[in-house]
């Protein structure tokens, strides 16, 4: 694997950002090894580094002479920064966010069609009707707990348990606006009511409630689990993958549950982004992300479910969950989405501490 350079690729963007936690260098000319592929490819996720790190080598050790480089940041962060960049894209791929931001890049022109070679396992509703982005898994939101502060039989068993008063400043969120998954969760929540009155007030009453009981914001998700694990709060919503991992491999006192009146269930994409100056690595790095064997990695050490069907011995945890999605029309979502965070930020956030204060 090779020493990356940080600044000089951040100086190709223009833009520096302190939160970028990849690896970028300059451009090695975009020359093509003989197997066809440039000697680059540019990878914007919030996955985190731990996968990130972990698929950088892979790959690299499959194709030596490519360089894999990444972004590590927000799901909202990653789509602001490909729209600024559409003139001059300075990454090839996009992977990981949900659905309705890929479907958000799409009408806006952001992202190269491209069917891949396991399209025939990868049922509709996991894809763009023209391929200019495919699922790679399955996420479902949970509500997490401490469970040294908090019992299972205690613990929140649905949405509207969180609204109970006993709650207050024992709730942590990751900061909505940034985030693909709260983005989600939160519309969620306003969806529930407005399928059937076309009005969100129902649904930012709700928010604000939640808001009430809500101690912090946190401005990403380590300092979120970190906070929960010291017992500075107890309580979140995030997304079933993350707190299984929390608890299996990093042995955090962390536990969930499945929200029993239904829960939003995500489709995580991947994208080629339009105009990307390294398409060919681009597309080499798409399919090894999907392969089977990458997908049961995924599952085995990052818990996640994938979208693919015809893929066998997945884990346990996998196979025996029994998850009750919540209907959504995410289309809808996709429209709506925007205003109602905006409403949030300006008229929701923190009003209950200012009011109290």
């Amino acid at each position: 694997m090779r020493t990356h350079s940080v600044w000089k690729g951040l100086l190709l963007s223009g833009l520096i950002s302190l939160m970028m936690t990849g690896c970028l260098a300059p451009d090695s000319s975009g020359e093509k090894a003989k197997d066809g592929l440039e000697e680059k490819v540019v990878i914007y996720s919030p996955h985190g580094k731990d996968i990130l790190q972990d698929f950088e080598k892979m790959f690299e050790k499959e194709h030596p002479h490519v360089d894999v480089q990444w972004l590590d940041m927000g799901s909202q962060e990653v789509l602001d920064r490909i729209r600024s960049e559409k003139q001059n894209p300075q990454a090839d791929v996009w992977w990981g966010a949900p659905s309705v931001m890929f479907e958000q890049a799409r009408e806006e022109g952001l992202l190269e069609a491209y069917k891949p070679s396991y399209a025939a396992a990868l049922p509709a509703e996991f894809r763009a009707e023209d391929f200019s982005w495919t699922g790679t898994s399955q996420t479902p939101e949970v509500i997490m707990y401490n469970t040294d502060q908090i019992s299972k039989q205690e613990a929140p068993k649905d949405w509207d348990d969180l609204l109970d008063p006993k709650w207050k400043d024992r709730i942590m969120i990751r900061y909505p606006l940034a985030s693909g998954t709260m983005r989600t969760i939160f519309s969620a929540m306003i969806y529930r009511t407005y399928k059937e009155t076309n009005d969100p007030k129902q649904g930012y009453e709700w928010l604000a409630k939640l808001d009430a009981n809500t101690k912090e914001y946190s401005p990403n998700p380590e300092i979120m689990y970190n906070k929960i694990a010291r017992g500075e709060g107890a309580i979140t919503v995030w997304n079933m993958p993350d707190a299984v991992m929390l608890k299996e491999k990093k042995n955090y006192p962390f536990d969930f549950v499945i929200p029993k009146s239904g829960t939003p269930v995500l489709t995580e994409g991947i994208a080629l982004v339009k105009g990307a100056k390294h398409p060919k690595a681009a597309q080499a790095f798409y399919e090894f992300v999907n392969s089977e064997e990458a997908v049961l990695f995924l599952a085995e050490n990052h818990y996640r479910i994938p979208t693919r069907t015809d893929v066998k011995n997945l884990p346990k945890w996998i196979t025996d969950t029994t998850i009750t999605p919540m209907e959504i029309d995410w289309k809808v979502m996709q429209e709506k989405e925007k205003e109602w965070m905006d409403y949030w930020d300006q008229n929701i956030k923190n009003k209950q501490k200012q009011v109290e204060k």
